[in-house]
């Protein structure tokens, strides 16, 4: 159950709604998650300019990005993000069976992000530390230190959406990503 109510673009503090409305925009409607971020300006707003940010300097490709929210969604165990990334990642042309193995943490498919995954999985379960085979088993797959470094933004953003999640019991106003198989 949620434990602070969703604003609305019209309801939202002043200082929200910029932020807001561009958020509404890039979904088509204010989620329940945005609407939630509303109630405190500062929490909206760094969301928004850390996607901002991202969009104006990020690097990695759809798939790549989906992957990282995906394994984050997965070992943080937030249920509206892997729903939401589960989206996502259909439309950047993933099949079922790649997004359940990116929010479980195999990528049988593909060497190279299963390197990046397991950098992703360790930072987001391990407070940010990396051993160092993992790490070197990702440059050994060809990602840089700048692919790796910007994969640490899309990591903390999309902690700062689970930890929100979790916080405030947001609740799901979007299809539910399937369960995982056991």
């Amino acid at each position: 159950m949620p434990r602070i109510p969703v604003r609305t673009i019209d309801d939202a503090p002043e200082a929200s709604r910029p932020a807001l409305q561009a958020l509404a925009r890039r979904t088509g409607r204010v989620l329940n998650i945005y609407g939630e971020m509303a109630h405190a300006p500062a929490v909206v707003g760094a969301y928004h300019a850390l996607h901002r940010a991202l969009a104006e300097h990020g690097t990695l490709d759809a798939r790549t990005r989906e992957a990282i929210a995906l394994a984050v969604s997965g070992v943080d165990r937030c249920d509206y993000c892997q729903s939401a990334h589960t989206i996502s990642a259909q439309r950047a042309g993933l099949s079922a069976e790649q997004i359940a193995q990116r929010r479980s943490g195999e990528v049988s498919f593909d060497h190279r992000l299963a390197a990046l995954v397991g950098v992703v999985r360790q930072v987001t379960a391990n407070v940010g530390f990396v051993d160092d085979a993992t790490w070197q088993a990702a440059l050994d797959a060809g990602w840089s230190d700048e692919q790796l470094t910007e994969a640490f933004a899309y990591i903390v953003a999309n902690m700062f959406t689970n930890y929100f999640n979790h916080m405030v019991g947001t609740e799901l106003d979007i299809p539910p990503a399937p369960p995982l198989q056991s």
